[in-house]
């Protein structure tokens, strides 16, 4: 399994260097050629969101986005370090689409656009991987993201 980790200040002009990093990962991985649009567009997206949400949190932790490679898939995980529903211990490890807040409960909570650009990225990141996991916690949220790989053509 070969794993590459990129982290990143959330500044929005390091989601394009993400994005390319990404997709000439899953190239060498061994991604259809035909897929990498939707790799780069995926990955500019969930970089993005974590990017929106470290900044409009107050966040200075780095964005970290993990590529992985296994024998036939190719998986991408973009991490935040947001706490998302259960960051007070009533639902431990949930799993949500988003990162549930209740815009006006404390000083830490995003603005109500916040919510709607979270809720429109995870919709397009949806609509561009068939298989996304998104999971979010006490120690933020990842979004899993993964292809298969194009089997070696034989001689």
């Amino acid at each position: 399994m070969a794993t590459v980790e990129l982290r990143f200040s959330a500044q929005p002009e390091h989601v394009r260097t993400a994005r390319l990093v990404a997709a000439a990962v899953a190239r060498r991985a061994g991604v259809d050629e035909a897929v990498l649009d939707e790799v780069r567009l995926a990955v500019g997206e969930a970089c993005s969101r974590a990017v929106g949400l470290h900044r409009s949190h107050g966040i200075t932790a780095p964005v970290t986005v993990v590529l992985i490679e296994d024998e036939k898939s190719f998986a991408i995980e973009v991490g935040d370090e947001v706490p998302g529903p259960g960051a007070d211990g009533s639902v431990p490890g949930s799993v949500s689409g988003h990162h549930d807040a209740t815009p006006g409960v404390g000083p830490d909570e995003p603005e109500p656009d916040a919510d709607g650009e979270d809720e429109m990225g995870l919709a397009v990141i949806s609509g561009l991987v068939d298989d996304v996991e998104v999971r979010s916690g006490a120690d933020g949220g990842v979004i899993r993201m993964s292809w298969p790989k194009t089997p070696a053509a034989v001689l």
